[in-house]
């Protein structure tokens, strides 16, 4: 949805982030850049300077200001896209299209807050018209196509999830901001902010000149632009340092060149130089860079609280040390919250081999594992969807009104009846977006008797049934004190087992921050995808003290106990009647097996 410029807050007059002032100001240069993706906290001004920047773009020959369109989160195809003119249809009885947000756009900005939940459509279809610069539309009887060049700003708040790798590469250059300020910035920003409040008109007025300055100087450098010269041994050296970098493909390498010679025209030169080069260095690879694969690292030394000879050292070795030993320890470690196991290093434990958790039944006191989890099983669901979010919601909404009227079958059908008298609704989807959510428990209790490397046995059984779906799946681990992702979403890949193989063990146990964690998560990707079915795995042996009252986890869980020993002193039982969540034996499944 368009609107006046003026009225926001002016792009320079916000005091601090020049990093993100500098990307958005090449990218508003040169389109070709690829865009933006600004990745920060609440209140760093990323929003602000986004909506700010159409303000200072030179608009396209007859209009007084460039196009900008916010995309919403809830936003369906047809808006975005375009579709049949209805109005048209019904008072003249022609088929005409109705732009979307992405014909407003051309021209200008487009702009999506939180980018990083909106829906999987959403994003295929950003992912396709940003890169040929053309919107094409064939539905609901029209054939049509217009031009779409527009800059992608992206705005994200990393405790919110991940992004799309796929859409993240598609942005040129990333910002990582922070919200830390000197006490002198946030004097000013203060300041600024509440002379803007009081009379904004006048505001806006005080600093249209710099506001038209900067304007003609991104008209002035996008004429030189044309003119820019980059010589082989500075593009040498971009591909070098993409090397050093690790990144995937050449994008990177074209982006850096990119950016780099309308930096030079930023600054008024015709020749690139190594300062240009640098200048933009962090803006290309903040998103791109990759650490290097690394071997596994060696055994870790001993713990400095135990005996080299003690032999009620947690070894990866000693299968057969006393269980009830372990359960002390690690009884210790969690109510102390700082005990032997707690402040031990993590130890890496090869996977075994992939453990069905779709076929393999529990003990004879509990259904199946199969008919316990019922929808668990990895597969596109068929027929009538039921949200994971909303169990109820097929119950409350009419599945053939929720999906829509098809208003070309519905006048074509009918051609006599004026307006037509029977409605065609839209097919309903066969299939519905499913999210595998694994929570694996890291922590140093875990080690004992193998029940780690079996987890991971679970975990690989998962991912594959996943990817033969082409579901997606997203891992995190809890352990050593800490919450960390393992894999972020994705599509599941074909094969994890590396990942896996070199994921340690350590410390202690933060039961309900993973809980609390997943639970934002969740539902953070529900409100993004309203039809998604997620379903959530908590591999864990149940040693922790936490407390687990209140939390809620959208979706189905299931719970399977990892503790192997014939008297549980974990809570794994306790805890999944608290979250609602279905209760497995890892046990009963390895016997299956066996």
């Amino acid at each position: 949805m368009t609107r006046l410029a003026s009225s926001d807050f002016p792009f320079t007059a916000v005091a601090g982030q020049e990093p993100l002032k500098l990307a958005l100001t090449l990218c508003a240069i040169n389109p070709q850049i690829g865009g933006v993706l600004v990745s920060g906290p609440r209140g760093s001004a990323k929003s602000t300077l986004a909506r700010g920047l159409s303000g200072v773009m030179p608009a396209l020959q007859g209009e007084e200001l460039a196009p900008f369109a916010t995309l919403p989160l809830g936003t369906s195809e047809d808006r975005l896209l375009g579709a049949l003119d209805l109005k048209q249809v019904l008072q003249d009885k022609n088929v005409v299209f109705n732009p979307g947000l992405l014909s407003k756009a051309h021209g200008g900005v487009l702009y999506v807050d939180e980018v990083n939940l909106l829906a999987d459509h959403l994003v295929d279809q950003l992912l396709d018209v940003s890169a040929s610069g053309v919107n094409r539309v064939e539905r609901d009887g029209i054939s049509h196509e217009h031009a779409a060049r527009f800059l992608l700003v992206g705005t994200m708040n990393p405790d919110e999830g991940e992004l799309r790798p796929q859409l993240k590469d598609r942005f040129g250059l990333m910002v990582e901001l922070v919200n830390q300020y000197s006490l002198e910035e946030r004097v000013q920003i203060v300041r600024l902010r509440d002379e803007y409040d009081q009379d904004s008109q006048s505001f806006c007025d005080a600093f249209k000149y710099k506001q038209r300055n900067l304007k003609n100087s991104i008209r002035l450098a996008r004429q030189v632009l044309a003119q820019v010269r980059c010589s082989d041994e500075l593009r040498l050296e971009v591909a070098t340092r993409c090397q050093l970098a690790n990144i995937d493909g050449v994008r990177g390498d074209i982006v850096w060149i990119r950016a780099a010679m309308t930096h030079a025209a930023w600054r008024g030169a015709k020749v690139v130089a190594l300062d240009d080069i640098q200048a933009v260095e962090d803006l290309v690879l903040a998103h791109r860079r990759q650490a290097k694969t690394q071997n596994p690292s060696p055994p870790p030394s001993p713990p400095p609280s135990r005996r080299p000879d003690d032999s009620r050292s947690p070894s990866l070795n000693n299968s057969n040390q006393p269980q009830d030993d372990l359960s002390q320890d690690s009884q210790k470690n969690e109510q102390n919250g700082s005990g032997e196991w707690g402040s031990m290093a993590p130890q890496t434990l090869a996977s075994s081999s992939p453990i069905n958790v779709a076929v393999h039944g529990a003990q004879s006191e509990r259904r199946s594992f199969q008919s316990l989890t019922g929808e668990v099983t990895p597969g596109k669901r068929k027929g009538k969807q039921q949200s994971g979010y909303r169990p109820d919601a097929a119950q409350s909404v009419d599945i053939q009104a929720a999906n829509g009227i098809d208003w070309f079958r519905s006048i074509v059908s009918q051609p006599q009846e004026w307006p037509p008298k029977n409605l065609t609704h839209k097919p309903n989807k066969t299939g519905q977006p499913v999210l595998h959510l694994v929570l694996l428990d890291t922590s140093a209790s875990t080690l004992s008797q193998g029940v780690f490397a079996q987890a991971k046995g679970v975990i690989l059984d998962i991912a594959n049934r996943a990817y033969l779906s082409r579901e997606q799946i997203t891992i995190l681990g809890f352990g050593q004190d800490s919450v960390s992702s393992i894999l972020p979403k994705i599509r599941a890949p074909k094969e994890i087992s590396d990942l896996l193989e070199n994921l340690g063990a350590g410390g202690g146990t933060p039961f309900r921050a993973a809980m609390e964690n997943a639970s934002q998560y969740l539902t953070q990707q529900h409100k993004a995808t309203t039809d998604l079915h997620s379903q959530t795995y908590i591999l864990t042996d149940g040693r922790t003290q936490a407390d687990v009252s209140g939390l809620v986890l959208p979706g189905n869980t299931v719970l399977i106990d990892t503790e192997n020993a014939p008297v549980k002193r974990g809570r794994g039982q306790d805890i999944a009647q608290h979250l609602g969540a279905q209760y497995v034996l890892l046990n009963s499944l390895l016997e299956t097996v066996l």
